[in-house]
């Protein structure tokens, strides 16, 4: 019973499973802390209200605190923004410069004879006149 316990942790997609968790909250925390340390900061100066929660109205002595949802609209397009330029955009240009292109077909061949580049249907060589079988 502990045999098949100790083969189902040490096979390869539970251990890449838990290593991808724990590197997804500790990005998680980096993202975060960007939104709200360097991102939130910068949109309040602009706005000239650091903080949205205050923004209510009430309606039959109800509350509507729109402006908490105000906040968390913009938490959310600031991780978004700052997942796509600052994770996205680099990936995506590390990836372009390591992925090579495969070379395309080729559309000539050498003569045998004189080593002149002809068409591959070619079948007989146009500089020197051998046949290309």
């Amino acid at each position: 019973m502990l045999k098949g316990f100790k083969d189902f942790i040490l096979r390869g997609n539970v251990v890449d499973l838990a290593v991808g968790v724990v590197m997804g909250a500790a990005f998680g925390t980096v993202v975060s802390a960007i939104v709200k340390d360097l991102l939130t900061p910068l949109v309040g100066a602009i706005a000239k209200i650091p903080n949205f929660s205050d923004l209510i109205f009430t309606i039959n002595g109800s509350k509507f605190m729109y402006g908490d949802f105000i906040n968390a609209l913009i938490a959310f397009l600031l991780v978004a923004v700052s997942v796509y330029f600052f994770v996205v955009v680099p990936v995506n240009a590390l990836m372009t410069k390591v992925k090579k292109n495969p070379p395309p077909d080729p559309t000539t061949k050498k003569c045998p004879e004189c080593l002149s580049e002809i068409p591959l249907a070619a079948k007989r060589c146009a500089f020197c006149g051998q046949v290309i079988v």
